[in-house]
């Protein structure tokens, strides 16, 4: 694929290996949908969630698209009362990135960042690379040099 997008190129810069997709032509738009088009097991392809907890704090979850967030094991996980999904609208001037194409590489502000435990079953997982249409698949444990993220069950 000729192009990059930034997800891309800061993998590039750290020198993580990674493949990337491209599905912009299928339609495809759900995350169930995308792993059809990609013709992956659905529990390896995971969606980026951003949520924010009563201390005001931003969290991002990154789950199966299978997979519903459960916001109770969520805010157990960062050590929070509670926390809720942030509004549509807020999501581009937060992270930078827009609904269906939100990575959890590379956003305006580091985030602490959840991946569900069921990444680490995976020899890699795939996940937004920053714009609507295009995946990256990467071993999670390459990630810990550029992102700073926990393992918990976090999804239902």
């Amino acid at each position: 694929m000729s192009y990059k997008t930034n997800v891309m190129r800061i993998l590039d810069q750290h020198k993580i290996s990674y493949r990337s997709y491209d599905y912009s032509k299928t339609g495809a738009l759900g995350g169930e949908e995308v792993a059809a088009a990609l013709n992956e097991n659905p529990l390896q392809v995971f969606k980026t969630l951003v949520t924010r907890s009563k201390s005001k704090e931003y969290y991002v979850f990154v789950i199966p698209v299978v997979n519903e967030l459960n916001l109770k094991k969520a805010a157990a996980a960062v050590g929070e009362k509670s926390i809720e999904m942030i509004k549509q609208k807020e999501l581009l001037p937060l992270t930078g990135y827009v609904h269906g194409g939100c990575s959890p590489i590379g956003m305006k502000k580091a985030f602490p960042t959840v991946f569900h435990c069921t990444a680490e079953n995976f020899g890699t997982i795939l996940f937004s690379a920053g714009k609507v249409g295009y995946q990256v698949e990467v071993n999670i444990r390459d990630l810990k040099n550029i992102l700073n993220y926990t393992l918990a069950d976090v999804a239902e």
